[in-house]
Formats: structure tokens, sequence, C-alpha cells
């Protein structure tokens, strides 16, 4: 009997394993053609930047399209600015905000806002279930844990200076769960009523 060394199996054929198989495909032309001179790839490149230039000259039409663009960027900019001074208005209510080197966690009249190292997400109240928190029977990582109606939870971990600050903490976040938990709850009932 003859045995056979390497794989019984012929080698796959096809655009999924081969690109070149497929007619029509090429690899990327280069800037310069072959038979050119760099001397002439570089008088092409000064005479786009001359275009460039022409273009950049007031009085042209491109200028003008910029120039509106412009004033644009800046209303829209300004418009934001206004409404984020309105929104950063200072609101009678209570305020709770716990943070350390990592995690961040503010709750206040808009909702509740996470945040670890670059990643951030923000709850209004009607978008919020509940919120649990779990003080750690040894050590001092404070879970804060806000539910969504969808069956979703987004926990984070604030490690407090000091086991007292747990208490501290908790009374504080009731406040300003007191205050508008309820509220924004009324809010969503009252909006579904009207629909």
């Amino acid at each position: 009997m003859e045995q056979r060394i390497g794989s019984g199996s012929q080698p796959l054929e096809g655009a999924g394993f081969d690109p070149a198989f497929v007619p029509g495909l090429t690899s990327p032309a280069s800037v310069a053609p072959k038979g050119a001179k760099k001397e002439d790839a570089a008088g092409e490149a000064d005479s786009e930047e001359t275009a460039l230039d022409d273009a950049d000259e007031p009085g042209t039409e491109a200028a003008d399209v910029i120039d509106d663009a412009d004033d644009d960027a800046e209303d829209a900019v300004d418009e934001a600015d206004e409404a984020d001074d309105e929104d950063d208005a200072p609101v009678d209510g209570p305020v709770f905000e716990a943070a350390d080197r990592r995690a961040r966690i503010a709750v206040d009249h808009k909702g509740v806002r996470l945040t670890l190292d670059d990643q951030e997400c923000e709850f209004r109240w009607d978008e919020i279930g509940a919120i649990e928190t779990e003080s750690p029977r040894f050590g001092k990582r404070y879970t804060i844990t806000v539910h969504t109606p969808d069956r979703r939870w987004y926990p984070i971990e604030i490690e407090a200076t000091a086991r007292s600050s747990f208490k501290e903490w908790d009374e504080q976040l009731d406040a300003v769960l007191d205050a508008y938990f309820e509220e924004g709850a009324e809010a969503a009932a009252e909006e579904s009523d009207a629909d």
C-alpha cells in the first residue's frame, strides 16, 4: 500500500481566496507613470498649488463660499455656546457628585452621567428605570448601578477615601433621586398620556 505525503485536497480557487481571480481588478496606479521624469511630476504639483492659491484670492467664488461656510459655522458655534450657557445655569436643587482617579458620577436635574477613563454615558430621567447602590462589607469601592427600562444595567465603582463617605453619598443620592426621579417619571407619564 502506498502512502502519500502531504494534503490530499486540491487548493481552492476563486475570488474568495485570490483577488487576482476577478477580471478587471488591478493594483492602484502610481501618481506618476513609469516613463515620466521626476521634474514633470514636480511641475504638475506646482501647477496644482497655483490653482489652489488662485482659488483662495478674495473676490473669487471659492473664497466667497468658504467665507459663507465660516460664517455659518461661527453662528452654529455661537448658538451651541448659548444653549450650553442655558444648560449650565445654576439650578436650585440637589446635586450628587462622586469621583475617584478613574471614575466619576454626576446626578442632577438633567439626569445621570457616568464616566470611566475616557468613556462617558448620559441618561435622562425618562431613560432610567432604577438606580441601585451597594457598599461593600469590606473595602472602599462604592458601586452605583443605573438600570434602564429595557433591562440593561450600567454599574460604576467609585473608590472612596474612607468608608464613612458611603453614608454621606447615600444621603446625597437619595435627596437627588427624591427631587428629580419622580419628576422625570411624572413628565414621562404626562407625555405618554398626551400621545
